[in-house]
């Protein structure tokens, strides 16, 4: 599924792919909005040849899919899943890259937190809920909610379940029911 998303008005080219379940966004289009470069490709050509010339392999892992350009036409255009565009905003040295960089140094810093404390996790999850304008009830159901679930997804794991399509399916018919 192809898709257009918007930022700061500015068009970002995306596409959907199911097997993996996982976005894909055009790299240049990314690097257009985030630079302002009237020539975002060539910007783009530079970027790579300096990331490998430091060691990095970001550029090698990014894949290409074919994407509609402005002429209409579907052209093989490199893309990036989530992870790997947040790793490519630290490399652009932006204004507008910058909030990025800042919101990915905080949420780093909370992760390896929670990996030495898990209660932490739970802590923010509550806090983060509450600041959304939850109450106090519906967090604490909510909480509880996403233990019994994955108490079930735990028991479909033993019982010989895969992941992502199978849950999903399973998941659904519990909805329905």
């Amino acid at each position: 599924m192809s898709d257009v998303k918007l930022f700061e008005s500015q068009k970002i080219r995306s596409q959907w792919d199911a097997e993996k379940e996982k976005w894909y966004f055009s790299v240049v289009d990314i690097i257009e909005v985030l630079t302002e470069s009237p020539r975002p490709g060539k910007y783009w050509n530079a970027l790579k040849k300096k990331l490998e010339e430091e060691g990095s392999q970001l550029s090698q892992k990014l894949g290409q899919l074919k994407m509609q350009s402005e002429d209409g036409k579907m052209y093989l255009t490199d893309v990036a899943d989530t992870e790997q565009l947040l790793r490519l905003i630290q490399s652009i040295p932006s204004p507008k890259a910058e909030p990025f960089k800042q919101w990915l140094a905080k949420v780093g810093y909370e992760r390896i937190e929670e990996t030495q404390d898990p209660q932490k996790s739970i802590d923010r999850a509550m806090e983060n809920y509450l600041k959304l304008g939850y109450s106090k009830e519906w967090v604490n159901q909510r909480l509880k909610s996403i233990e019994i679930r994955k108490d079930l997804t735990d028991e479909w794991e033993n019982r010989g379940v895969r992941k992502g399509q199978e849950f999903a399916t399973l998941t659904d018919i519990i909805k329905a029911a």
